[in-house]
């Protein structure tokens, strides 16, 4: 009470100093005029740093050194599809059989799980089959019979479903695509069994790459991670950002680069550094097999039961990575030089390379929307509802914990027809 008593004159005395000389300054146009011209002098001179330092550092993406696969670095390929017949027939297939010759054949397996696909995606695998047999690469290349409408539509069982709308009964997305993830697995652990170990898992889904854009990717942070994920982009926005969470496990601030409300995942961004953050999917994704093949495995799952009848869904692709006990100690990374997407036209030739991606007018634009997006809103706020529902359903039961409370959403991920 002493000291408040002893700083209070001080602090009377500093705030007449900043109120009068607020009056000073409207008192007088000419004071006026020129506090507005030191104003608009700084903001041009820090837009100006921003852009040409961000410029920079993309304009460097150029001088890139192509990356070598390392000796003796063995990829085991994990892909999922249903109906993605146009992607498989356009790129998908001949970048795989490109991906064997860069690694050499008894380097890498390709594993592919389909899904009751309705179209012709189940031919074009079969060729894939063909051709790599051809070459000698090992693989498992697994077609189901079950259509895609018959799988979501049979009889509920296990913890695969949710009463949403009540009394309706829907496939729990994140169940579902966790299953199929799983089975994508499976010969992994077989071929341990045999004595077949590999490096390195590489999540593949429908999307134009190269095979440079998988060996950037491959040697993310000079190699030293626990998973490292591309961009998918529609340039030059995030294309799926359901499992992106920056190094502070929060959402993405917004849709557009720099994307983050982390400054340590923003920085990163803005110098092309690895960015990095807790949580990535998006389309490509090299991970570890340590905790693979660790007892019991690393596995995607969905969250509990209970918890998800409290309105609340996480994404499979973010939650194995709060599972994952390498990602503390490894870091998980974004990459800014590996951007990939969905059409080959539109999307990938447009930002590659990156002076292509983003103008002056971009970058000053969205780091200002970004700076503002960061000053008035406030995740704390509205996150909430959810925290409150994860914290009373923690209060229910002893073993009631979710290690990626991070992933959390507040609502239902259901699959449908």
């Amino acid at each position: 009470m002493h000291v408040y008593n002893t700083c209070k004159p001080y602090i009377y005395g500093f705030s007449f100093m900043i109120s009068s000389a607020i009056r000073h300054v409207l008192r007088y146009p000419k004071l006026r005029r020129r506090l507005l011209q030191y104003v608009l002098l700084t903001f041009f001179l820090w837009s100006t740093a921003d852009i040409l330092l961000v410029q920079r550092h993309y304009h460097e993406e150029q001088t890139h050194t192509d990356f070598k696969p390392p000796e003796r670095q063995r990829i085991y390929i994990a892909s999922i599809f249903w109906s993605n017949e146009q992607t498989l027939s356009s790129h998908w297939n001949e970048a795989v059989v490109e991906l064997a010759n860069v690694f050499g054949p008894d380097n890498i397996f390709v594993s592919v799980y389909e899904s009751g696909s309705n179209d012709g995606t189940k031919d074009h695998l079969r060729e894939l089959d063909r051709v790599l047999d051809t070459i000698g690469v090992q693989r498992n290349i697994a077609l189901s019979d079950v259509a895609h409408q018959d799988e979501v539509s049979m009889t509920p069982i296990d913890n695969d479903w949710s009463d949403h709308p009540p009394g309706e009964k829907e496939f729990r997305r994140t169940y579902y695509l966790s299953r199929l993830r799983n089975m994508s697995l499976r010969p992994l652990h077989d071929l341990r069994d045999i004595g077949t170990l590999f490096d390195r898992v590489l999540f593949l889904s429908d999307v134009i790459f190269t095979s440079q854009d998988v060996l950037s990717l491959l040697n993310t942070n000079y190699g030293t991670y626990a998973a490292a994920c591309s961009f998918d982009i529609l340039a030059p926005r995030l294309y799926d950002t359901s499992a992106l969470r920056d190094a502070d496990g929060h959402e993405r601030v917004m849709q557009e680069w720099p994307y983050f409300r982390s400054s340590r995942s923003r920085n990163a961004m803005k110098s092309m550094l690895p960015v990095p953050v807790k949580s990535c999917w998006d389309a490509m994704v090299f991970m570890r097999t340590d905790s693979f093949y660790s007892n019991p495995p690393l596995q995607f799952r969905g969250v509990p039961d209970s918890l998800a009848a409290n309105h609340v869904a996480g994404s499979e692709c973010c939650l194995i990575h709060a599972d994952d006990s390498l990602s503390k100690r490894k870091g998980v990374y974004l990459n800014p030089f590996v951007r990939v997407g969905h059409d080959a036209g539109a999307v990938y030739s447009a930002s590659h390379p990156a002076s292509h991606w983003l103008s002056a007018w971009e970058i000053f634009r969205s780091l200002w929307e970004n700076r503002l997006r960061r000053w008035f809103t406030f995740p704390s706020l509205n996150g909430w509802t959810l925290r409150k529902r994860i914290a009373q359903w923690g209060t229910q039961e002893e073993n009631n914990l979710e290690r990626g409370d991070f992933c959390l959403v507040d609502k239902i991920q259901a699959v449908r027809t």
